[in-house]
């Protein structure tokens, strides 16, 4: 039998889902780390608030999902980014090493939070970077890890010995794609959303022979974000806008669309998914 732990012990049945979220009381763009990142276009704190508590509310309240809040520390203002933190697995969080000095601040917030709820923390050494959620995402029993501007392709190998899952590398190729999560957004155990122009040929192949049925998107929906899309069960939240073809694609799925204005969490880089992670699967 293959464990869900890390340290090897038996299978055994997961809690039912959960997630963290930081509220953005501190978020703002205060370096650039990424293309989307300008100083000089800065966030508005009263409307993220307001999109913030939208998405937090739509969680809690009309998919009923249990969301755990990490305390906001002044200084910190990508904090609020929670799928950043690591990854985790059973009872087993794996602590992000974050490539940029500006985010490495953020790890021993996650990892005392972790620590102090009972968790068992794993780290990586800290030559190689690995950036959580944001680049390592499961499809069914097999993790797809993006690497090259924030992962280094090598954690793939400590990965491997650690979860004893097939773990398949994907190399990223567009710097406006830099972390899988914005590119790559699993659906089921049998479908993802994906941007082709983010992926090198290997990545094609990957993504089209061991994913059954990937949906690609076009560029104009990827600049939007819908790849950094969060699901619960049948339910796709990701920012408005969503084309015309591939909300019927979705539709044609089963899938019910929640369509949110994240407008300010663009301005970083991010979107629904940056602002989840979820503490069990």
């Amino acid at each position: 039998m293959i464990s869900n732990y890390p340290d090897g012990k038996p299978a055994m049945p997961l809690p039912s889902l959960a997630l963290l979220m930081c509220r953005p009381s501190h978020y703002t763009v205060a370096y650039e780390i990424n293309p989307w990142m300008k100083v000089t276009r800065q966030v508005h704190q009263p409307v993220a608030a307001r999109q913030w508590q939208a998405l937090y509310d739509l969680l809690t309240r009309s998919l009923r999902v249990p969301v755990r809040l990490l305390r906001p520390v002044k200084g910190l203002p990508d904090l609020v980014f929670t799928a950043n933190a690591g990854l985790l697995v059973g009872k087993a969080f794996i602590r992000t090493n974050f490539r940029h000095p500006e985010r490495q601040g953020e790890e021993v917030i996650f990892e005392r939070y972790f620590r102090r709820r009972g968790y068992r923390v794993v780290t990586l050494p800290r030559q190689f970077n690995f950036e959580g959620e944001g680049d390592a995402l499961w499809v069914g029993d097999t993790l797809f890890l993006g690497f090259r501007f924030r992962t280094d392709a090598t954690v793939h190998e400590h990965l491997s010995k650690i979860l004893h899952r097939r773990i398949l590398p994907l190399e990223l190729v567009d710097k406006r794609f830099y972390h899988l999560d914005t590119c790559f957004c699993p659906l089921d155990a049998t479908s993802v959303l994906w941007y082709p122009g983010a992926f090198d040929r290997y990545g094609w192949k990957a993504i089209e022979t061991h994913v059954p049925d990937p949906v690609p998107v076009s560029t104009a929906d990827a600049l939007r974000f819908c790849c950094n899309a969060l699901v619960i069960d049948r339910a796709v939240i990701l920012h408005g806008g969503v084309s015309k073809p591939l909300r019927k694609e979705l539709e044609r799925r089963g899938f019910d669309l929640y369509e949110l204005d994240l407008s300010e969490f663009l301005k970083a880089g991010g979107s629904a998914k940056c602002l989840v992670l979820r503490m069990t699967r």
